[in-house]
């Protein structure tokens, strides 16, 4: 991160490169930022000196005495900037009085060595430092190291306004992180408590050879699932391997009741989504679809492109919503909303979610979203 403009310290590099001369990237190496600024801008103040001196009347002696001024003027900036940090770590008031102070300090000594260089290197008919010729370069002083001031300080707060927006930008994102990381974890033990609760219910009607193999697809749902970070994407195609395992689980439970169907369009394969989006939706259909009718019910999931956005929609044959109240929310009350909210973390207002349905003739989710296929970048906190 950026931190206060003095050639003594160096930057952590920045995440994101920006071409821009007073971009993060420039100033990296704080050392390095500090000499190219030093040396250009004095250089630049040496090629302006010249010209002017040249424009009036070519003098050696007017070249060597701009050189002079130039060497103290750099050296002088030197110590202004090791001052000028000292006074950044002060109370604010007693700073700006010091650094008004060291400016006025600095300008005097500037304007008393260019008067006594040019005693030096000039005929003149009274060598030496006069009063009158002090004043007469302490305008000139004071604009150059007043200019010079302003510029350290305007490139300091720039870079303090830059450190507090990373910082925010992290703080946002840690907050994201976790908030998603809460939403995903909401739907595991969710799921858990039911595939346990099935279990539970074929040891006690003794068959023992059924709940060992719902014990193991579980241990490799879960094994599948988990390696996973809660925050992360998938693709498509890995998201619709995790349901298929999932509803391994479940027809061990439902039989012919529970009958899917995968409509995956190839060219979104690799679309990605956050890991575990789909499967409460599916766990939705079947405890609204399945479970209340003898027949059963069909589940399709389907995904397809759109333009540069994907379509995938989670459908049932059930009795869509006969209880209006209660469909929406999952039994644990993890749900809907829950999803909603995992998209809007993800995705921003970039994404649609809609649900539709009719009295007996089932229930569907619609959700769009951007077509992208690399991992969102997640800085490290």
């Amino acid at each position: 991160m950026a931190k206060l403009l003095d050639p003594r310290q160096r930057f952590v590099p920045a995440a994101i490169a920006q071409p821009m001369v007073l971009s993060r990237p420039f100033f990296e190496d704080k050392a390095r930022a500090f000499w190219m600024l030093q040396a250009a801008g004095w250089s630049g103040y040496f090629v302006l000196r010249t010209v002017s001196n040249v424009s009036n009347s070519f003098e050696f002696e007017g070249v060597i005495g701009v050189i002079i001024e130039t060497i103290i003027g750099y050296c002088l900036t030197l110590l202004l900037s090791t001052l000028y940090g000292y006074y950044r770590r002060l109370p604010r008031i007693s700073g700006a009085l010091l650094t008004l102070a060291t400016l006025a300090l600095a300008t005097l000594i500037y304007a008393v060595l260019e008067a006594f260089t040019f005693s030096l290197v000039s005929k003149v008919v009274d060598p030496g430092i006069s009063l009158s010729r002090v004043v007469g370069y302490l305008f000139l002083t004071f604009t150059v190291l007043a200019g010079w001031s302003a510029l350290y300080f305007g490139m300091n707060f720039y870079l303090i306004v830059e450190q507090q927006a990373d910082q925010m930008e992290q703080l946002e994102h840690q907050a994201s992180s976790a908030q998603l990381a809460m939403l995903r974890y909401q739907l595991n033990p969710h799921f858990l408590f039911n595939t346990l609760n099935s279990i539970s219910t074929l040891v006690l009607l003794k068959q023992t050879e059924r709940a060992n193999v719902m014990l193991s697809r579980l241990s490799s749902f879960l094994r599948y699932t988990l390696a996973n970070e809660p925050t992360a994407h998938v693709t498509l195609a890995q998201e619709a391997e995790t349901l298929k395992l999932y509803l391994e689980i479940e027809k061990m439970r439902f039989d012919e009741r529970l009958r899917t169907h995968f409509e995956i369009d190839p060219r979104v394969a690799k679309a990605r989504l956050p890991s575990l989006l789909l499967q409460p939706l599916v766990e939705n259909a079947i405890k609204y679809a399945v479970t209340p009718q003898e027949e059963g019910a069909d589940i399709t999931v389907s995904a397809r492109l759109v333009g540069e956005r994907v379509l995938i929609a989670v459908s049932d044959t059930g009795p869509g919503l006969i209880e209006m109240k209660a469909r929406p929310t999952l039994s644990t009350g993890v749900g809907l909303a829950n999803i909603r909210e995992r998209l809007a973390q993800s995705f921003g207002a970039d994404h649609r979610f809609e649900t539709q349905s009719n009295p007996g003739e089932g229930f569907s989710v619609e959700i769009e979203i951007p077509f992208q296929i690399d991992e969102p970048n997640r800085e490290a906190a």
